[in-house]
């Protein structure tokens, strides 16, 4: 990172304690990894993914996660030690994440997954694990069909154009016989309280954000995204999340011949515009009291 770039980002930094874990949420291809590299060289501390993509073990490139050069710059957890088709939920990071915030190094949690922050932050509902035959049953329904399987309070609280979101909603509520906003109604208090930590969004207006993403398809074939999917060919399941990645089937049906080159650029280009929005309306709605921050000005 150039100096006048990293000199732009210390002046815009609220003050961060020694003694406070520092959260940094921000939507895809903001420039939210570079900041927390930054905030580890210059106060200290370990960073700490939050990033769902960014857990599996076969996605560097894909999930754009640090390289092994940013790595060595400071300690980086829990990225890239999940096998590909390992069940992992936002249960399993919130009880990943939870000893490292008493560890000596302060943790600076990074990532683009808000769900992973309110758990932390906000808590989560203690709901039982789905039943195979259950998780069976709703890996072969349509969007729509889950969507017409929930109660109104459920549709009115989460994203509906977000499948994996739906799809959880129902599995809790034919497992369990409760809705999921039935469970969160009873979850316990949150393991870290928001106001002893330096709560960062990391954003920037639409069109600035819009322009990197545009680009963000080149760089990663340039960067190899291409020999690394070839190297999950064979391992590839489509109705694995790990292989839900953005950039990952289209590459993949290019690999194959089942889609040219400047359509999976497209495609996945389209892809990552939606979820950006999608990650920029949580952040807005559910973080307006973290500090936020414009990475245009700073980047």
């Amino acid at each position: 990172m150039a100096d006048n770039t990293a000199n732009r980002l210390l002046r815009h930094l609220p003050p961060i304690p020694d003694d406070k874990p520092v959260l940094i949420a921000g939507p895809t291809a903001s420039g939210k990894s570079a900041l927390a590299l930054l905030i580890a060289e210059h106060c200290g501390g370990v960073i700490v993914n939050a990033d769902a993509s960014q857990i599996y073990d076969c996605w560097r490139i894909i999930s754009a996660r640090p390289s092994i050069e940013e790595e060595a710059r400071a300690p980086h957890l829990l990225y890239g030690h999940v096998a590909y088709d390992q069940t992992y939920s936002t249960g399993h990071w919130l009880r990943e994440v939870t000893p490292l915030l008493t560890q000596k190094q302060r943790p600076i949690i990074v990532g683009g997954t808000g769900l992973y922050f309110t758990a932390l932050t906000e808590g989560m509902a203690e709901i039982p694990a789905t039943p195979p035959d259950i998780r069976a049953k709703a890996d072969k329904m349509q969007l729509q069909e889950l969507i017409d399987g929930l109660d109104l309070q459920t549709l009115q609280r989460i994203d509906v154009q977000n499948h994996a979101r739906v799809q959880r909603a129902w599995e809790v509520q034919n497992a369990t016989g409760r809705s999921l906003v039935d469970w969160q109604a009873a979850t316990p208090a949150p393991i870290l309280d928001i106001k002893n930590t330096v709560p960062i969004v990391f954003d920037a207006e639409k069109d600035w954000l819009l322009d990197r993403i545009n680009r963000r398809f080149d760089q990663m074939l340039d960067q190899g995204a291409m020999d690394e999917v070839a190297a999950m060919q064979k391992r590839f399941d489509p109705s694995l999340p790990s292989c839900k990645a953005i950039g990952a089937p289209e590459l993949m049906a290019c690999l194959e011949g089942r889609m040219a080159l400047d359509e999976a650029r497209e495609r996945a280009t389209i892809a990552t515009r939606q979820f950006a929005k999608r990650q920029r309306t949580w952040f807005r709605a559910r973080m307006k009291a973290w500090h936020h921050i414009d990475a245009a000005s700073c980047v």
